[in-house]
């Protein structure tokens, strides 16, 4: 098969890589409705869970660049499939782990080979589009495919937790995998890109460091301090990294990745959007999934359907984003979407431990689905749009960095933000109760460790203790929260400056320099 094949068929294409969409972005969420067991099982810390959902994501983001350069040198369907059978494999140990080691190494390899599988399928799909509305319509369907994976993560992870074990939550990775890597097969034609270049070891050194050093400082800051030497060497480690990776890149005639594009209005724009969006969505679910199990005493399957009106309008409204950018322009619907969904963020945080589901959580979590779905189809295409055929697998590179890149530091920002306030409320509410300081060291490590706590104090102290608890917690979500929304709200704001008021098809005109299948 050949890249004409991509093109006399772009729809079943465009079906067939969904399914490996599907299976790599829906592992960056189907593991937070387990995070309230893994955290009883393995004795795991705030910041162990915040790794166990990082340690995904940020070798994700972190080889994206090195995995959309080595897709397009060999051959983007020869470079996904080989990422699906690794990405079977390391499901397979994470499905058996019996420690956080070895979970936390599994979780490493799947983000790894995640990054091989996901930037391939934006360049495929690019591709195998020549017409600019079809194209903006199957951005539409892909970005509602990673959209509805991130939105049903949480069900199919307590539909299957509420059945099985925890390692189901990975194993099932692996016929879907195989699906994937057969529908591929016999479907998707091999493409490539017209300009072969080597991979840029330095700069992918350099970046992945920058990246790494700073979620480390993130995660880790408010258990070690944040003014620690440890934690003050990882942020100075991490911008002198990354004012190199820059200076590094800036120079070379084919850089990893091209710094140039982002001076490109609508290019970092979009980029911004993305990145903002996926920051508060991470955050976000990795924190709610745990207020329906621990404070609302869901089980995690019940958890999960509880999660489903932002999936179900994800699946409905994302669509249309495209549409409705084909006719009002890109600028207004980003910048719309990010302050609809800052806004829902907001109005959650002045919600009470115990308020009606049915209302309040329904509206608000639809709310946000709406401002969710108008973000990333009109994002990638304002990304994408602007590159040339030789520039897709950067693009595709750079898209998906900034998804992973915003979600990973969403969660290890938000997670550190409610981490240092679940603490400062634990240790002060404990202390007003006269609990030993033993208990209240205890307590301060997660919210799993505090709700053990309760059953170790005198019978009398126990209601006023898990109330204590409850109260820390939703003080830490509030504030959690609204940083989330914040940063949603402000980018929303900043990216209507910069991403075009035309149409999104006129937009979207990509150049050209030649084609090579």
């Amino acid at each position: 098969m050949n890249g004409a094949h991509l093109r006399r068929n772009p729809w079943v294409v465009l079906t067939v890589l969904c399914v490996a969409v599907f299976l790599v972005v829906v592992d960056n969420t189907i593991v937070n409705v387990a995070l309230p067991i893994l955290s009883e099982r393995l004795h795991a810390s705030n910041s162990g869970l915040q790794w166990i959902v990082d340690g995904y994501s940020l070798p994700f983001a972190g080889l994206l660049l090195a995995g959309a350069e080595v897709a397009d040198r060999f051959g983007r369907l020869r470079v996904m499939n080989g990422a699906l059978v690794a990405f079977a494999l390391s499901s397979l140990l994470a499905a058996t782990s019996h420690s956080m080691t070895q979970l936390l190494i599994a979780r490493a390899l799947l983000g790894a080979s995640a990054a091989f599988i996901f930037p391939a399928t934006l360049s495929l799909v690019t591709v195998a589009f020549d017409r600019e509305v079809e194209r903006a319509k199957a951005f539409g369907i892909w970005g509602a495919t990673a959209g509805v994976a991130i939105a049903l993560g949480p069900v199919v992870g307590g539909y299957l937790l509420n059945h099985y074990w925890f390692g189901s939550i990975f194993l099932i990775n692996i016929p879907v995998a195989l699906v994937a890597l057969a529908l591929t097969w016999w479907h998707v034609g091999e493409s490539s890109s017209p300009v072969s270049r080597g991979l840029d070891w330095p700069g992918l050194v350099l970046g992945s460091g920058a990246v790494s050093a700073l979620v480390f400082a993130i995660i880790e800051g408010p258990s070690s301090g944040w003014m620690t030497g440890r934690i003050l060497v990882l942020f100075g480690l991490s911008l002198v990294l990354g004012v190199l990776f820059v200076r590094y890149e800036h120079q070379r005639d084919e850089p990893l990745l091209d710094v140039r594009l982002f001076r490109r209005g609508p290019f970092s724009a979009g980029a911004a959007a993305i990145a903002a969006s996926f920051f508060s969505l991470f955050g976000f679910i990795f924190y709610v999934t745990q207020y329906f199990q621990m404070v609302r005493g869901y089980s995690a399957f019940s958890s999960g359907l509880h999660t489903l009106p932002f999936a179900v309008v994800t699946m409905i409204a994302t669509p249309f984003s495209a549409v409705i950018a084909l006719r009002a322009g890109i600028r207004w619907v980003v910048g719309a979407g990010l302050v609809i969904m800052g806004s829902a963020m907001i109005l959650i945080a002045s919600f009470s431990a115990h308020v009606s589901y049915v209302v309040p959580i329904v509206g608000a979590m639809s709310l946000f689905g709406v401002g969710f779905s108008l973000i990333t189809p009109t994002s990638t295409a304002a990304v994408m749009g602007t590159l040339s055929p030789s520039q897709i697998g950067s693009g595709a590179a750079v898209n998906e960095t900034t998804r992973e890149l915003g979600g990973t530091l969403g969660v290890a920002v938000m997670g550190s933000v409610f981490a240092s306030y679940f603490s400062q409320r634990i240790a002060s509410n404990f202390h007003h109760l006269r609990l030993t300081s033993f208990i209240i060291d205890r307590a301060r490590g997660s919210m799993q460790a505090a709700l053990s706590t309760v059953e170790h104090v005198p019978v009398a102290q126990r209601s006023a203790t898990a109330g204590a608890v409850q109260n820390s917690f939703m003080s830490a979500f509030h504030r959690t929260t609204i940083v989330g929304g914040l940063v949603a709200i402000v980018v929303g704001v900043a990216v209507v400056f910069w991403l075009p008021s035309t149409p999104m098809a006129s937009a979207t005109t990509t150049p050209t320099d030649g084609t090579s299948e």
